[in-house]
């Protein structure tokens, strides 16, 4: 009986030949990046949502530099996109610190690794401390969901009634993410301190984390430009 394997049933093993990825990503950046994408489509249709209705009602939109011209504790007035601005900062400075983290990660070297995701979580719960003060600023002025300050009422409620709607709507869900990522990179702290990544010889978990905590910011530059700056 002849044991020859045709061409046709041989298995291939090359890396362009079907038997092995030719990229060679981990299962787990695979399916993270596959629900960055999903989550990337969700903001997406809340942007363009919001930039459709800014669009058909722009004569009555408030004004961005006269709806966030307020430093809490220091002035409510005369500030635009000032606080807004430290918040950006702070969060993509977060970005950097989890790059940090990673690179460290790469090297095993776990006291950086830990000293970097410390400093991550921080700048994340710094943010999310700025966007409530912003929060409680904007509704002690009358915005809320469907809810507007007297001062647009009349002409411009429509405009302004879209515009507060869909700011706390749009913002509290990119909050949303921002906690669930400050909960996920305690998690990892908690396992790197538990030398869990050691046992297992690789800190590949802090790298997907870190695509996710990339991806928040990322989202938030946009976020940023359709409310503060358009």
């Amino acid at each position: 009986m002849n044991a020859t394997i045709s061409k046709l049933d041989e298995v291939k093993t090359g890396n362009w030949s079907g038997g092995t990825s030719p990229f060679k990503i981990e299962y787990g950046k695979i399916m993270m990046w596959l629900f960055l994408l999903s989550d990337a489509f969700t903001f997406t249709g809340f942007l363009v949502a919001y930039g459709a209705q800014r669009m058909f009602i722009q004569d009555t939109w408030p004004n961005p530099d006269h709806v966030f011209q307020s430093i809490p504790f220091i002035t409510d007035t005369g500030a635009p996109l000032v606080f807004v601005g430290i918040m950006t900062f702070i969060l993509i400075m977060s970005s950097v610190t989890m790059v940090l983290a990673v690179e460290a990660g790469h090297r095993r070297a776990k006291k950086e690794v830990v000293t970097w995701m410390i400093l991550t979580i921080i700048g994340g719960l710094t943010f999310l401390g700025c966007q409530a003060l912003e929060w409680t600023h904007l509704n002690h002025a009358g915005f809320w969901f469907g809810a507007i300050p007297d001062e647009y009422l009349g002409a411009q409620a429509m405009g302004a009634t879209q515009f507060s709607s869909y700011f706390f709507a749009i913002t509290g869900f990119h909050g949303l993410h921002v906690t669930i990522g400050i909960t996920v990179n305690i998690i990892i702290l908690l396992m790197t301190l538990s030398n869990v990544f050691e046992r297992r010889g690789t800190y590949l978990m802090i790298e997907k984390v870190g695509l996710y905590w990339h991806f928040v910011d990322l989202v938030w530059v946009f976020v940023f430009t359709f409310f503060y700056l358009v």
